[in-house]
């Protein structure tokens, strides 16, 4: 009897706890969905609770960190200083044959320093540094910071005017220049601006410097001092870090601030969001003066100390080789990277790497999956975020084509939002109350993160052009007073809260992996031409990452001449830039502030279907711009020309 009334007993027990929990569950659900204002179901919550306790974790972990950073004033230099000191011997970076640990890499990054230090460099001024991908770049911004002067990190592709700019634009008292680049220097040297301002070559050559008065860094270098710069102690970690340039939305480059607050934030995201290890050897074949693998890619070598290898140059039959040799666990890519990978032939080294997560952004949803599954790589981890910005977002779970995502149960614990855009104005639409409208799911809007000042994730830093910056700040947003960076990117999200790219506002496209300033080309190709109407925009080219860059050019009597066009493009452009297509018309149309349309012409691309005008296609063999016919345009279309 006793042991029925027992079992009796505990089934009971055991059946009130079951449906005490299921009445709890359905409470607290229950109390989400009202605290939430009834937007929310059941399956929503249980599809993406999980995605957002992770996503929580780790963005705690990223903000214990920066916030240790901040109390002990830890400047990137100081940073490495604290990782170069536990792994003396071990190798930071490979590059091509050479192999370059973290002592070697500290030496000569304080060499450096003292160096520039005697010869009258101070904190917060500003060095231009022109030259291509090799390990001494890192030392070189590194070496430069650690006396607190504050490294332009320029593209080394920019020639004549974008290069004049970029080195006006930071106030640079000095360039550090390649051997290889020297004569893009020797082109602009004579302008009153530049010839100024000492240069210091730097890398192997087989001649002499061609720059007029330039300064041999490869000898100076040897008898500076070993020593950590004495200046290091007085570099703060809000200080203005490094230059890096962005074309942004509204014109030639723009020099975005990037203080060591936000660089370290850049540097440490690889372990804290990316989910990169202690072991992982990461492969950055990507240009440095860019934040992906200038601060991102590179960082994760000074503020973590993982081994890093670089490239001289992007090489795509080079890239799973690479990655065997040096038994890289992961890699870095954009977009283009992967669509150039997938359409190389079938390969042994496909397979036969140890590459366990891949990381970057631009990869194009239709062939994620097939390339995910073609070269075996378990973690794809897109993430969206521009260079400047204090919009960014990841995608931490693998849902393909997602760049990141916003949480729909707390979402104003990562405060960022898609608004509505006018079509064809482009700008931000408002309500009665002048206040910012929010998105719904399934509509496309303009991507923006709220600014919170002195806050290293939120704030926004902004450009060394104060009138840059003004232009990517949008106030009164939610509430009166309030601020938000703007990031001149639509996007579109999802019920639960998936976001996807879907276009680029403003006055840029992507071409080639790069940002592409529309009215930089406009008016080199004004000039050029000496025709004042000019609208130049990026068009799709199906089997394509990005934009290819098209022109159309106010034409009325016919006198456009080709041949100068190109001639002059190629001078003054890199060749990303030039317009693959021209199109020239007899009118433009033009808004009521005299501003030229572009969203005619725009939408409808080079389809020489429909447009009555002129076309003409960049034909990268002959140099020269030829007309669009039938037979070229279907083989664009077809894929059977590549671009």
């Amino acid at each position: 009897m006793w042991p029925s009334a027992i079992a009796v007993g505990v089934t009971s027990v055991l059946w009130y706890a079951i449906n005490l929990n299921i009445y709890l569950v359905i409470a607290i659900c229950s109390a989400l969905y009202i605290s939430l204002g009834g937007s929310l179901t059941i399956w929503q919550i249980y599809k993406t609770f999980p995605r957002d306790f992770k996503g929580l974790v780790r963005f705690i972990k990223l903000t214990v960190k920066l916030k240790h950073a901040q109390r002990n004033n830890l400047s990137v230099p100081k940073a490495f200083r604290i990782i170069a000191e536990k792994n003396r011997n071990k190798v930071a970076f490979y590059f091509e044959d050479e192999t370059w640990t973290f002592g070697q890499v500290d030496e000569l990054s304080n060499r450096i320093g003292n160096y520039f230090a005697s010869q009258g460099i101070k904190h917060g001024d500003s060095v231009a540094v022109f030259l291509e991908n090799r390990v001494e770049y890192v030392c070189l911004w590194l070496g430069l910071t650690k006396i607190g002067a504050i490294p332009a990190l320029i593209n080394y592709n920019l020639r004549l005017e974008p290069l004049v700019h970029c080195i006006k634009v930071a106030s640079c008292k000095a360039i550090v220049c390649g051997a290889e680049v020297q004569p893009a220097i020797c082109d602009i040297y004579d302008r009153e601006e530049i010839s100024s301002l000492p240069v210091y070559v730097y890398g192997p050559r087989e001649e002499e410097i061609a720059i007029k008065g330039g300064i041999d860094l490869d000898s100076a270098l040897p008898s500076a001092p070993t020593t950590v710069p004495p200046q290091l102690m007085n570099v703060n970690f809000i200080d203005n870090m490094v230059y890096i340039y962005t074309s942004g939305t509204t014109g030639l480059p723009k020099a975005a601030i990037i203080k060591h607050s936000r660089g370290y934030m850049a540097m440490i995201a690889g372990t804290c969001m990316i989910g990169l290890t202690d072991d992982d050897i990461v492969y950055s074949p990507l240009p440095l003066y860019h934040l992906a693998a200038g601060l991102l890619g590179s960082g994760q070598a000074l503020c973590h100390g993982n081994t890093v290898v670089l490239k001289r140059k992007f090489s795509v039959s080079a890239y799973w080789k690479d990655c065997v040799k040096y038994k890289c666990t992961a890699g870095q890519y954009i977009g283009e990277i992967c669509r150039y990978l997938l359409n190389m032939p079938e390969k042994p080294e496909d397979s036969q790497h140890k590459i366990r997560i891949m990381f970057g952004n631009g990869l194009r949803p239709t062939i994620w999956e097939e390339f995910q599954k073609r070269f075996n790589v378990p973690i794809i981890s897109e993430f969206y975020g521009s260079t400047e910005g204090n919009a960014n977002i990841i995608n931490i779970d693998g849902k393909v084509g997602a760049v990141g995502f916003v949480s729909v149960l707390f979402p104003t614990v990562y405060p960022v939002a898609l608004l509505k855009v006018d079509e064809e104005t482009r700008e931000i639409v408002r309500d009665s109350n002048g206040l910012c409208i929010r998105c719904k799911p399934g509509e496309a809007g303009e991507f923006i993160g709220k600014i919170i000042q002195n806050d290293p994730i939120r704030d926004f830093h902004g450009y060394a052009d104060q009138n840059a910056t003004k232009k990517k700040v949008v106030k009164d947003v939610f509430k009166k007073g309030d601020f938000a960076f703007l990031s001149g990117d639509i996007l579109v999200m999802d019920d639960e809260g998936y976001l996807y790219f879907k276009d680029r506002t403003g006055d840029t496209f992507r071409w080639k992996g790069e940002n592409v300033s529309t009215i930089e080309v406009e008016n080199v190709i004004s000039r050029v031409t000496g025709l004042s109407d000019v609208i130049v925009y990026g068009v799709e080219v199906p089997g394509t990452e990005g934009r290819a860059g098209m022109a159309a050019i106010l034409d009325r009597e016919d006198t456009l001449d080709l041949e100068k066009l190109y001639d002059g493009m190629a001078k003054s452009l890199a060749s990303y830039a030039r317009p693959l297509f021209i199109r020239t018309v007899k009118e433009i149309e033009m808004t009521g502030t005299f501003k030229l349309k572009k969203v005619t012409v725009q939408k409808e691309g080079f389809n020489i279907n429909i447009i009555k005008d002129k076309v003409f296609f960049l034909d990268a063999k002959k140099r020269a711009y030829v007309p669009l016919t039938a037979d070229i345009y279907n083989k664009i279309i077809s894929g059977e020309m590549r671009l």
